[in-house]
């Protein structure tokens, strides 16, 4: 009896532990992160200097970086803030232009130098090749972006990076509770503001977005069901065009 009783503790024990291991953990978020990349959008929104939080961002070891965002839900949260900040502040503190303001790799976090770049297409994208309309992946992304891209790619980042063009959509704080309903809010507001639909013609105008990204979006038939979830329109037998992009320069475009 006693032996039966063993076995039985152990065999619940080797279940509970199993159990433990599956379920996914996503408390070990490094809080002070997302707070550094939240406050330092919020200083770039204010104009107030910005040096003494980037020095803390660059303080930080790669490691507790990279394990400090376990979730795709984190590195979204983290680094689209941290994308958007930098931005301004190279255009505006570094008075650097396109193209190297993409390029240039001038972004100090965790004893590292990024660019634009390798945060938009290595890190959000899970190292895609910026030009292949994202059905290419880079070969050659390096270790470290390997180590902290997202494992999947969410098409609505598109709607929350902002690359300081008019047709770019607004500046708006993301916080990692509430990560998914304001992307979710983003792509709607984008999508009711972007797009033109012609009923009779059976044409469709959208933004060149869902050209330069077409696989991110699911290609043709993801772009559909897109555009159908948010207008109730079934867009099959529409014809897709696409509305000319404006570059010009429109900084400091903050939602709110």
């Amino acid at each position: 009896m006693k032996l039966l009783t063993f076995i039985i503790v152990l065999l619940l024990g080797i279940h509970l532990n199993y159990i433990q291991k599956e379920k996914p953990v996503d408390d070990s978020v490094n809080n002070e992160l997302i707070e550094l990349s939240e406050k330092l959008l919020l200083q770039v929104k204010m104009e107030e200097p910005t040096s003494t939080i980037e020095k803390r961002l660059n303080d930080i070891s790669f490691e507790s970086l990279r394990i400090g965002l376990p979730s795709d839900k984190a590195k979204l949260t983290f680094w689209i803030n941290i994308y958007n900040a930098y931005f301004q502040i190279l255009a505006i503190q570094k008075n650097l232009e396109k193209p190297a303001i993409f390029t240039k790799k001038v972004i100090p976090i965790a004893n590292h130098f990024f660019s634009l770049d390798e945060i938009e297409h290595g890190i959000l994208r899970k190292y895609r090749w910026k030009y292949g309309l994202g059905y290419l992946p880079d070969p050659f992304p390096g270790k470290k972006i390997r180590h902290l891209a997202v494992e999947k790619t969410d098409y609505r980042l598109h709607f929350a990076l902002n690359c300081g063009a008019t047709s770019c959509p607004p500046i708006a704080f993301y916080n990692y509770e509430d990560i998914d309903a304001q992307l979710r809010l983003a792509t709607e507001s984008f999508l009711e503001t972007d797009t033109k639909i012609h009923e009779e013609e059976k044409v469709v105008y959208v933004s060149k977005l869902f050209l330069w990204f077409r696989a991110d979006f699911g290609g043709r038939s993801g772009i559909n069901r897109i555009l159908s979830k948010q207008f109730n329109i079934d867009f099959s037998k529409y014809k897709l065009k696409y509305n000319d992009y404006n570059w010009d320069t429109q900084l400091q475009n903050f939602n709110d």
